[in-house]
């Protein structure tokens, strides 16, 4: 895909200065992370790694970006395979059953790496690590990420690469209108500002919703099953379910909590859009856009498109013109813990011809040299996942209130919550999906969580529940398992 020549201007100028990082060491100077790896990786000048990455604008990255400067740096080229997210799993097992040695480098959604280190598809990474000397800079990855999507029990299988976390967005003049703080502040006796409870989200939301409708609703939502699953996972732990008893692996998703979840869910979309019900990642993110919802949430590239970052680059033309650029507040979900929902690991596969190489390169790529420029490119989807971003003083340049973006994302690298990881986790998933179906379809929410309770006790004892209890227990000791 082409660019504009300011962007491609802004590229060369960031890849001719990582160039210049990279090959400009004095004897003098200890080696960063990024420049260990460029020289450990000449010998292999000459190779072709094969990266796995998720369709879409993500490789664009590898493509135009650290894929020719690191076959500049060192003589390795860069063939990106795509895949559709829900597909790379099954292509990454697929490969590795088949012996095929088709992928050198993945990306690894994090819930799905128990069962792909389990199966044995992922390299254990420690002792490359060691030999590359790459701890320190692992250490300087925010801790949310660090200490949950990097190892299964104590073996390192892949290095934290993206900053995926649900922010709340929502439109200040309309929280900071006197008029709307005066009345809300005579209705609900507190202040109008972000909601830090559900009820709370559902009184403000209402409120607007009341004043401004049908030009502006207080919320719009993501209510597509695929999506919803992330929002129920989150507000489920928020407000104090658990998803398994941690003795018999007997499901407990049907509990009062996660009544109270679907029933809460269900009655907010009375002052939602008409059709909410049907909405994914682009619905809300066009009504946000367009001013016709003051509060949402989703992923952080909502939250630097909708100021207006990237505007002008030709990946992003499919972007329609903001209208609240000036307009957003950023927070974290009502509860403070918002949910991961996804994001991706660096890894090498285990049948790789070329592991030394294809380590090296990931490496570099997550190095705090490269993976700051990297998490800056407008059209890519690798969001802050590392303390020097959120404290980049170029990064918080970047538009006017760019600092407030990068301040609540370090928040919810702080406090936000893992997505369920299990054995065969997308079948649980595809569970969650399947009972948000049924809810807008209007079945009864008791009904249809007992019934995912038994669909999930079933799966559970197909798949083994010792096997199950077994990574289940390693998920829930993490520190961002369940809220603090």
């Amino acid at each position: 895909m082409k660019h504009s020549n300011r962007i491609r201007g802004a590229l060369g100028c960031v890849a001719a200065g990582a160039l210049a990082v990279a090959v400009g060491v004095t004897s003098a100077q200890a080696q960063s992370a990024a420049e260990v790896a460029v020289e450990a990786a000449k010998q292999y000048s000459g190779t072709t790694l094969n990266v796995l990455y998720e369709a879409g604008l993500q490789p664009l990255d590898p493509k135009n970006f650290t894929g020719p400067m690191w076959e500049e740096l060192t003589g390795i080229k860069i063939n990106v395979i795509e895949a559709p997210l829900d597909e790379i799993f099954t292509k990454t097992m697929q490969a590795y059953r088949a012996g095929s040695g088709a992928y050198d480098v993945l990306n690894v959604v994090p819930n799905q790496m128990p069962d792909l280190a389990l199966a044995g598809a992922l390299e254990p990474l420690n002792s490359y690590v060691e030999k590359y000397g790459y701890a320190g800079e692992l250490e300087t990855i925010a801790p949310v990420y660090r200490d949950n999507q990097m190892k299964v029990e104590d073996t390192i299988y892949g290095l934290p690469d993206d900053g995926d976390v649900l922010v709340f967005y929502y439109r200040r003049d309309i929280f900071e209108d006197p008029e709307n703080m005066a009345a809300f502040k005579e209705q609900y006796g507190y202040d109008l500002a972000p909601p830090t409870t559900w009820e709370q989200f559902s009184e403000i939301g209402q409120f607007i919703t009341d004043k401004y409708a049908p030009e502006m609703y207080g919320a719009g939502m993501l209510r597509q099953p695929g999506n919803a699953q992330y929002l129920f996972q989150e507000r489920f732990r928020v407000e104090g379910g658990e998803f398994f008893d941690p003795e018999t692996m007997q499901a407990t998703v049907n509990s009062d909590v996660g009544v109270k979840v679907f029933e809460a869910m269900l009655a907010e979309n009375e002052f939602m859009p008409p059709g909410v019900e049907q909405w994914g990642f682009i619905e809300a993110f066009n009504a946000f856009l367009a001013g016709d919802i003051a509060m949402t949430i989703s992923w952080p590239p909502v939250g630097r498109w909708a100021a207006g970052y990237g505007k002008g680059t030709e990946a992003l033309n499919w972007i329609p013109e903001t209208t609240v650029a000036d307009k957003i507040g950023y927070a974290l979900p009502p509860g403070g813990t918002p949910e991961l929902a996804v994001g991706f690991s660096l890894a090498v596969a285990s049948d790789s011809q070329n592991k030394d190489a294809a380590y090296l390169f990931i490496q570099w790529m997550n190095s705090e040299d490269i993976s700051i420029q990297r998490v800056q490119l407008p059209f890519a989807l690798r969001d802050p996942f590392r303390t020097s971003h959120f404290e980049s003083e170029e990064y918080r340049s970047r538009w006017s209130n760019a600092g407030d973006y990068l301040d609540t994302l370090k928040a919810g690298a702080e406090t936000g919550l893992l997505d369920l990881s299990l054995i065969q986790t997308d079948r649980y998933e595809e569970g969650i999906r399947q009972a948000i179906s049924r809810l807008w379809a209007g079945d009864e929410p008791q009904v249809i969580l007992d019934d995912l309770a038994a669909q999930w006790d079933e799966l559970t004892e197909r798949i083994g529940v010792e096997d199950q209890k077994r990574v289940y227990a390693d998920w829930a000791s993490k520190p961002n398992a369940y809220p603090n």
